[in-house]
């Protein structure tokens, strides 16, 4: 089972038909809706502010979120993908977006709906990515703007193959 561990009063909450991993860490103000995964070697730490996320979202291997005490939180939106080895730190991450693998999200950044962050990118502190684009790069810039359903058959389509394969472990 994963470590669930309440911290400083705040218990993690989860909504219904949520997958953990067994060594996934959730730590604190923690809360998530459902449809949720939360994969190996995990690590959401609400230990020094709290962590939102909506409705079919997933985490996947090795991903980290954490903020910044009395600063910064982490609100993520429905049907998200954080890809392998994220780091998201006190960003606000809307709806229909896909984080690439390795990929860091830095405090106050704002990911807009139907967005795709490439892997390995930095989003800056601060920065604004617009709706329906794709950014990358170190820094990450907009390197193009997409069509509303262009990508986001792609993005529920990852999104839905992670409530699937979460399903092989219950």
């Amino acid at each position: 089972m994963a470590l669930i561990k309440e911290v400083r009063g705040f218990t993690p909450k989860f909504g219904e038909n949520v997958f953990l991993a067994e060594n996934a860490t959730i730590v604190g103000d923690v809360e998530m809706g459902n449809d949720c995964s939360i994969w190996f070697n995990a690590v959401l730490r609400g230990d020094v502010n709290s962590i939102k996320i909506g409705n079919k979202v997933n985490i996947q291997d090795g991903s980290v979120l954490h903020t910044l005490y009395q600063k910064s939180t982490i609100e993520i939106g429905d049907n998200v993908s954080i890809g392998h080895n994220v780091t998201i730190h006190g960003a606000k991450i809307k709806n229909d977006v896909l984080v690439g693998m390795g990929a860091t999200v830095l405090d106050d950044a704002v990911i807009g709906e139907n967005s795709i962050i490439a892997a390995n990118s930095l989003i800056l502190s601060g920065t604004q990515v617009e709706p329906n684009s794709i950014y990358a790069g170190v820094p990450a810039k907009k390197v193009k703007d997409i069509e509303p359903n262009q990508t986001k058959e792609m993005i529920n389509k990852i999104a839905n193959n992670y409530l699937m394969y979460s399903s092989w472990y219950k």
